[in-house]
């Protein structure tokens, strides 16, 4: 059978994701991806060069796929909360990844930095449509679909260990609605 490139660097992207959301870059093992994507570590050094560019690499995809998955379409903010929600619920690595991002760069910059500033400018200038500091809107908006995800202990020590993620849903989407509201003229 043919080498087929294109195949391993997906396997390897895919291994990548895992192991990074796991293990954050500092923690992650080129090793451990290779061995996952059934490549060698040759070619990830060939592919992206370092375990920051592939870190930059998974990133871009999560983002991409992220933005194909969840558009802001439409004028109804809370219904683009629950969608995004509904995101992270389904995919807990790609919150894991941006949380890793976080705690390893800080407030430094970030891999592929102007796209995806240029990213979240388009979906505040979205929000804009409905609100009047859409920025702030949209920080917002994204913080309260991804903290309660990202922190389970604070949702069960404030909720309760009853507290279903499918009942907080609903409520953080009025919670997004209500701050639009806020801000209509």
């Amino acid at each position: 059978m043919a080498y087929d490139s294109a195949a391993t660097r997906e396997r390897i992207l895919a291994a990548a994701s895992a192991e990074f959301a796991e293990h954050g870059v500092a923690g992650a093992r080129v090793d451990r991806i290779a061995a996952s994507a059934e490549a060698n570590k040759r070619a990830i050094y060939d592919y992206f060069g370092d375990k920051d560019r592939l870190f930059a690499a998974v990133l871009e995809r999560l983002m991409t796929d992220l933005a194909a998955a969840v558009p802001l379409d439409g004028d109804d903010l809370g219904d683009y909360a629950e969608r995004l929600f509904d995101y992270h619920r389904d995919h807990p690595e790609a919150l894991r990844l941006l949380l890793w991002e976080a705690l390893e760069l800080g407030d430094g910059p970030v891999p592929d930095e102007a796209r995806r500033t240029a990213h979240y400018q388009d979906k505040s200038r979205a929000a804009g449509k409905v609100a009047g500091d859409p920025a702030t809107l949209m920080l917002l908006t994204l913080g309260l679909v991804a903290w309660p995800l990202a922190m389970p202990q604070l949702r069960r020590m404030l909720l309760g260990p009853d507290h279903s993620l499918d009942a907080l849903r609903p409520a953080i989407a009025d919670a997004v609605r209500a701050l639009a509201a806020r801000d209509r003229p």
